[in-house]
């Protein structure tokens, strides 16, 4: 049983992966400005309420905790490519600041929530394994990956071993539409409300969409264990563009689907498919959630947080 630490662990990503820590018997404290009410469900959980900029409160959630999740962001990618800078002030120097103060904490190992969606940039071929080299073009991907670094960094300085999740999309229950990320969620919220759904270019845009708890059970694995590597893509290997999304969606609501286009920023990577094989080979568990199956669920979810006032679906 470890002591773990997750940053951000009421947000959607986050909260999913404190269920299963807390499922896989460790004992975890989420850190979060917890502006609205927890979204995990785990029993016993700590809680900590505090400013991610804040050194003092940071403290008090680090001591005597064993294993560290960073899985906050300050920005979106859309938030990041309006203001680099805020980016830069705000998710990668006050990353650098946790994992000192991590250091000094005596944490053992730094599990960080990167992105795989973007990370790579536009990058030929059909998968694209760890191997290939980053190549990020948009503000919140250049981010994401200088933390990597940053962390290749406390490790060869301080020891602080670490490893780096690049999720590809994530969706599933928990997920807030109006934070403007997570294109599955955004589409049925406004399906739900019969307004249209909005599509960056022509629809042929290509993604790799991963059903969040399948997202956490693989976090949780790897954390449980001894990992090989320091980065590993996580993600369902199989690429559906905007377009096939909309059928499917069409399928799951049944109801009738308005499109409205818009132009497709320059900085968006038009395909990216993740090889997650690494992690599925080393830990013999791989993704299990149909997308068809994982959006039904959203859009129950959806459904249900619009018929509760919006006080939301933890599913």
């Amino acid at each position: 049983m470890a002591a773990s630490l997750v940053i951000g662990g009421n947000g959607f990503l986050g909260s999913h992966v404190v269920d299963a820590l807390a499922a896989a018997g460790d004992t975890v404290t989420v850190f979060d400005r917890f502006s609205s009410r927890p979204m995990y469900t785990a029993p016993d959980v700590r809680s900590v309420v505090g400013d991610f900029e804040s050194h003092a409160d940071l403290r008090v959630a680090l001591e005597g905790q064993q294993k560290l999740f960073h899985f906050l962001s300050t920005t979106t990618p859309v938030t990041a490519e309006n203001d680099p800078s805020m980016d830069v002030r705000t998710n990668l120097s006050a990353s650098v600041e946790l994992f000192e103060l991590a250091v000094q904490a005596g944490v053992q190992r730094v599990f960080f929530a990167s992105t795989g969606g973007a990370i790579y940039g536009d990058q030929a071929g059909h998968l694209i394994n760890e191997m290939v080299v980053p190549q990020p073009v948009s503000p919140y991907a250049i981010g994401k990956l200088a933390i990597e670094g940053y962390l290749r960094y406390f490790r060869r300085k301080h020891g602080l071993q670490s490893v780096s999740f690049r999720i590809s999309n994530p969706y599933g229950p928990r997920q807030h539409p109006q934070k403007r990320q997570g294109v599955i969620p955004i589409f049925l919220q406004r399906i739900a409300e019969g307004q249209p759904v909005i599509v960056f270019g022509d629809g042929s845009m290509v993604r790799d969409y991963l059903y969040v708890k399948d997202a956490a059970r693989m976090v949780a694995l790897a954390a449980a264990g001894d990992p090989q590597h320091d980065v590993y893509n996580i993600g369902s290997g199989t690429g559906v563009s905007v377009n096939e999304l909309i059928a499917v969606a069409r399928e799951v609501t049944g109801r009738s689907v308005r499109v409205q286009q818009v132009e497709q920023p320059v900085t968006f990577v038009n395909r990216s498919v993740l090889d997650a094989s690494r992690f599925t080979r080393e830990f013999d568990l791989a993704a299990s959630v149909s997308l068809r199956e994982g959006m039904e669920r959203t859009w129950q979810a959806t459904v249900g947080n619009l018929t509760a006032g919006g006080q939301g679906a933890t599913a």
